[in-house]
């Protein structure tokens, strides 16, 4: 019997390749199926069941492509969702074979009602693993506020409750050794206070999360885990109506995207349609020379959290600007997160657009040390408030990034503005969506607030440690 973690950094995400004897499973696929079915023609085995732990929010999974290339079988905890695929809907306690293993399905509801962890067992039926799904993470639990945008008539106290007695009820009992192998790690949106770690025993997630403390009475676990959730991004529930109800073939999703436009054609196809202009690049290469009106988001940095929370529509579409050779990774990771309409790319990138003689803009970026000979600058810290709250130069003023449709029209436009993050990533697409709504004094500040608190050029608050996770 073979298992392997599938562990996709950027959305830190883990999928799971299981096989036995001439057969495999696949728990929680990503949206590219390919790599799946490559590994297992390799293993020379047939991929037989497609486990879903739920309908995921923070990413569009691959289950329908996988079941439509393989012939696999989609299996879903409890659920009377409405769903546009076939799929086999598993009783809490059902079993299932792969080769000699056999996967039990454990229906826990609480982060989602469908919620089910999967417990394999080797040919001698020893229980060696447990795939946790959102149910439980390495150091805590998922939040249980997500089901309630797809289900008016739930609220997170409620499921709340629910996963603490899936926890107590399901997982608690289950032997030390088993090996906890959750859906995500540190960096998804999907719970509190995740480990960077990506597996461990269930015995020491017993001894140090919070969350399966036994002398935990349900009301506290309730404010435990319910405690400190901010909003979740707002294409969340889009990803789960997505997951619910199917979705266009990855392959027809890069063929779309995949298109070659030369100058020309992408200024024709960027006026005369509705279509973002969506630049990949570094901030710091943005920054020198951006085609006006694009907007940065960063290929290599939180990219899929930071599209889902600012183009709010699924369905918008969007002319790719990126490095040579990484279109197609910027087609794929749109839509691990459902943005399936990418219309195409700007063939040989921005230097083709300067060739072509075409017009570009540029944002000022300023060190520190020039900042600091400006008179009374108005400085924008457009990072989370618990970031801002924590230390911040005395006098910037907060504005998320995440809040900015919100609070653009409080800028003042006839002044200059400075604006900043922790690093510089987030500053530099915030400073693009104002200069795509037509502000034309605006400054980055080069290295963010680390950079600007080494320099020792300005008053910084009093450090004020952020409100640790409830325990």
């Amino acid at each position: 019997m073979k298992v392997e973690q599938i562990y996709t950094g950027c959305l830190a995400q883990g999928a799971y390749y299981i096989s036995s004897k001439g057969e495999a499973a696949i728990i929680d696929p990503l949206r590219e199926v390919q790599p799946y079915i490559d590994r297992a023609a390799r293993d020379g085995v047939t991929i037989k069941y497609i486990f879903e732990t739920h309908f995921h929010a923070d990413f569009v999974s691959g289950h329908v492509d996988l079941a439509a290339k393989t012939g696999a079988q989609i299996v879903l905890g409890p659920t009377d969702a409405h769903l546009g695929y076939d799929a086999h809907i598993a009783k809490d306690g059902e079993q299932f074979k792969i080769g000699d293993a056999i996967i039990k399905v454990l229906h826990t509801p609480g982060h989602t009602l469908e919620s089910a962890v999967y417990l394999l067992m080797d040919g001698a039926g020893k229980e060696t693993a447990i795939f946790t799904g959102d149910t439980l993470f390495i150091g805590d639990v998922g939040r249980p506020d997500l089901a309630q945008k797809i289900v008016g008539d739930l609220t997170k106290e409620k499921l709340a409750g629910l996963l603490y007695d899936s926890l107590r009820n399901k997982i608690m009992p289950l032997p030390d050794e088993l090996i906890v192998y959750p859906a995500h790690g540190a960096g998804s949106a999907c719970g509190k206070n995740m480990s960077r770690e990506t597996s461990d025993t269930l015995g020491h997630q017993k001894k140090v999360n919070y969350a399966l403390n036994a002398e935990l009475t349900r009301e506290q676990f309730i404010t435990a885990v319910t405690d400190g959730l901010t909003e979740p991004p707002q294409y969340f529930p889009k990803n789960v109506m997505m997951n619910i109800e199917g979705y266009d073939s990855i392959n027809e999703v890069l063929e779309r995207g995949n298109r070659e436009l030369d100058p020309d054609a992408f200024e024709e196809a960027a006026n005369h349609t509705g279509a973002i202009m969506l630049d990949t690049r570094a901030p710091g290469d943005f920054a020198k020379a951006f085609i006006p009106n694009s907007i940065n988001i960063g290929i290599d940095g939180s990219f899929a959290v930071w599209v889902g929370t600012l183009i709010p529509d699924l369905k918008q579409e969007i002319l790719i600007v990126a490095d040579e050779g990484r279109e197609e990774e910027v087609v794929t990771r749109l839509a691990r997160v459902g943005y399936d309409y990418a219309i195409g790319y700007l063939k040989g990138g921005i230097e083709a657009w300067k060739k072509a003689g075409k017009e570009t803009d540029h944002i000022e970026s300023i060190d520190p040390e020039a900042l600091a000979a400006v008179p009374q600058p108005h400085i924008l810290d457009v990072r989370k408030e618990s970031e801002y709250q924590a230390e911040h130069i005395e006098g910037a003023e907060n504005m998320p990034l995440d809040y900015i449709n919100n609070h653009i029209a409080d800028i003042d436009r006839s002044k200059p503005v400075y604006v900043h993050c922790a690093g510089g990533y987030r500053s530099m697409i915030f400073s693009s969506i104002l200069k795509a709504r037509g502000f034309d004094h605006v400054i980055d500040i080069q290295g963010g607030f680390k950079a600007i608190k080494d320099s020792g050029k300005f008053t910084i608050t009093d450090f004020v440690c952020p409100t640790a996770v409830k325990k």
